[in-house]
């Protein structure tokens, strides 16, 4: 009533009244803190139980790699007492500059990943102030105004025109990594036929598999070449096996440790010989390198939507060249409303793997795309090309086991004895095989001082002749193979 009086009941009294715990008669005071802040220091490798002891007989195990834990840099609490900072400062400083030496050399040495490391962004260092977010769906502004949508649809503008997309047929975003587009590609696949099987070589990038766990996902390994392009003979047989059920396809466009383009084209006609129509299976292109170098390449097949194709992932950081991992993922527009969801917080719309993405990293590729353009790119997918052709004839003049895909700018040949030198120019390995990933930054001069050193190691790894090269014909060929064997014959 207008006026009246209304007599409130304590909190207290209405929490005790519905059975709830009673609350502490001290008095809650916000400015206090605790006493001693740090928690115990933990033993290095040591699990430590409940009461925070060191458990007898535990250590941490390393399978792959060196432990960083030798060689971690620890942080320290700064001095209570504020006459110390200058010191602070000055002992960070002095890290950073060795680490920097360190990245310098090791970017002298790198030859075994895809990453274009020959970049130069420094006009872009007046923006590292910023929190830039791009939270939620691209094509949707959110109430967080510090973002870079504008430069993030320019770059999607961009590659679907590389792929003969039409703005208003496309949906895409800029992902985190190579990875983040081939777990969003194939979650797209799934939410378009939930029943569907997931079909990948044995060859396909590890996150593919990934995802099938992730998705709990039926998925079956198809067989490759000794190119390692998909074996479509051997696909078809699973195809037939499992004729009652969709088909999710990741289509290779550039394996991981060959190079290898699986055959689009092939992978589509033996789908429909196998009688699925285009609404009963659903392909995603992982062109995480090669999927920006394939346009620009003549006789290459053509990685197109004209093609009944679902979405397609290229990385940012690999042959563009970008100082933080990020990729570009394109897909249908009208796939991608099975898996948006609107977000009222947000005013705006998810349909991304994660909530948060860089901003940063949008406007990092369009600066690149921007200086570039088609015909930049152009020019160093030749120099690439060349140059990878030029390692494998010089590796087989050496005596050396080498293969190269006609492709690709990935020069496949027989794993270095000694992994110091693997380690030295950080080179990815498999088995018996390892590999050189030519970039727009891997120049002649570095390949000569690669080789150079290579061909001295091994004059020392095989000069008694108790130990061979290892026959690499079952990985790339017995043509390719120049261990005693296959020379011999």
């Amino acid at each position: 009533m207008v006026g009246s009086v209304v007599e409130v009941e304590p909190m207290s009294a209405k929490l005790q009244s519905r059975g709830a715990v009673e609350i502490s008669s001290e008095i809650f005071d916000p400015t206090a803190v605790v006493a001693e802040p740090l928690p115990p220091v933990v033993a290095n490798g040591a699990d430590i139980d409940e009461g925070g002891e060191e458990k007898k007989g535990k250590s941490r195990e390393i399978v792959l790699g060196r432990n960083v834990h030798t060689t971690c840099l620890a942080v320290t609490e700064p001095d209570a007492n504020d006459d110390f900072t200058g010191d602070k400062e000055a002992f960070m400083a002095s890290v950073l500059a060795r680490y920097r030496k360190t990245l310098i050399e090791r970017t002298k040495h790198h030859l075994g990943y895809p990453y274009n490391l020959d970049f130069d962004y420094g006009a872009l260092a007046q923006l590292q102030h910023f929190s830039i977010n791009n939270l939620g769906d691209p094509f949707i502004e959110s109430n967080y105004g510090v973002h870079s949508r504008e430069f993030e649809v320019g770059v999607l503008d961009w590659f679907a025109r590389l792929w003969d997309l039409e703005k208003n047929e496309y949906w895409g975003y800029i992902t985190n990594c190579g990875t983040e587009g081939n777990l969003h590609g194939i979650l797209v696949g799934r939410e378009v036929l939930p029943d569907g099987i997931l079909y990948a070589s044995r060859e396909s990038h590890y996150s593919v598999f990934k995802a099938a766990r992730m998705y709990r996902m039926d998925s079956v390994k198809v067989g490759t070449l000794v190119s390692g392009e998909i074996d479509c003979a051997d696909f078809k047989v699973q195809l037939l096996a499992n004729k009652d059920k969709p088909a999710i396809i990741n289509v290779n466009i550039g394996t991981t440790v060959k190079g290898a383009v699986d055959d689009l084209d092939l992978v589509i006609q033996t789908l429909e010989e196998c009688g699925f129509t285009h609404d009963r299976f659903y392909i995603h292109c992982d062109g995480a390198l090669f999927g920006l170098m394939m346009p620009f390449v003549k006789r290459a097949p053509k990685v197109t939507f004209k093609k009944p194709i679902g979405s397609v992932s290229v990385s940012g950081h690999k042959f563009v060249g970008c100082p933080m991992p990020c990729g570009v993922q394109i897909t249908r527009i009208e796939h991608i409303n099975a898996l948006s969801r609107n977000v009222e917080y947000l005013a705006s719309r998810d349909a991304t793997i994660m909530g948060s993405r860089n901003g940063h990293a949008p406007i990092f590729l369009w600066y690149t795309l921007n200086r570039k353009g088609y015909k930049g790119f152009q020019k160093e997918v030749q120099k690439c090309l060349r140059n990878a052709h030029y390692l494998k004839d010089r590796l087989l003049d050496a005596g050396i086991s080498a293969m190269l895909n006609e492709l690709s700018s990935t020069v496949v040949f027989e794993r270095p004895l000694e992994e110091e030198f693997v380690r030295r120019w950080q080179l990815a390995c498999q088995g018996n095989i390892a590999h050189v990933v030519v970039m727009p930054n891997v120049t002649i001069e570095k390949l000569d001082d690669f080789l150079s050193e290579l061909v001295e190691k091994r004059s020392t790894w095989f000069q008694d002749g108790k130990v061979q090269p290892p026959c690499v014909a079952a990985d790339i060929g017995g043509e390719s193979c120049l261990c005693a064997l296959h020379r011999a014959a």
